[in-house]
C-alpha cells in the first residue's frame, strides 16, 4: 500500500520536535480529517538553514512532514515557495490517491511559514 520512501520516513522520521530557535513557524490543518501539522524553520543568509516539523495526523502526514523537512533545508525562499503538493508526493515514490491530501497539508505549513517572513528576509 505505502512505498519504501513513505515506510523509511514513518519508521524513522527526520527533523521531528520543535526547533528551539525558529525563525518562523507555520501550521496548516485538514478540515477533512482532522490532522495538523506545524512546521519550524529558521533561517540564515537567505536560506532555510533548519527544519523541523510536529504532527498529529495519520501515518502518510508524518511521512510528509519527514519528507518536506529534507527537501527544503539549504533552499532560498524562492525556491521553497515554488514547491508543490506533487514535489513531496513525488519524494515520497507516490501515495495513495486517498491519501494525497497529507503533500498539500505538508505545503500549506510551508507556505504559512513563508507568509510570516519579515519584509526584509524575503
Amino acid at each position: 500500500m505505502y512505498s519504501a520512501k513513505v515506510l523509511n520516513h514513518l519508521e524513522n522520521p527526520r527533523n521531528v520536535g520543535q526547533l528551539a530557535d525558529a525563525t518562523v513557524v507555520g501550521t496548516a490543518t485538514n478540515p477533512v480529517c482532522g490532522d495538523s501539522l506545524h512546521l519550524y524553520l529558521k533561517l540564515a543568509d537567505g536560506r532555510i538553514a533548519a527544519a523541523s516539523f510536529t504532527v498529529q495526523g495519520c501515518p502518510p502526514s508524518i511521512a510528509a512532514g519527514s519528507a518536506l523537512t529534507e527537501m527544503i533545508t539549504g533552499l532560498t525562499m524562492e525556491a521553497a515557495r515554488k514547491l508543490t503538493p506533487e514535489d513531496v508526493t513525488h519524494a515520497l515514490a507516490g501515495l495513495p490517491r486517498n491519501k494525497e491530501h497529507c503533500s498539500l497539508l505538508a505545503i500549506d505549513a510551508l507556505r504559512s511559514a513563508l507568509a510570516q517572513l519579515p519584509k526584509d528576509m524575503l
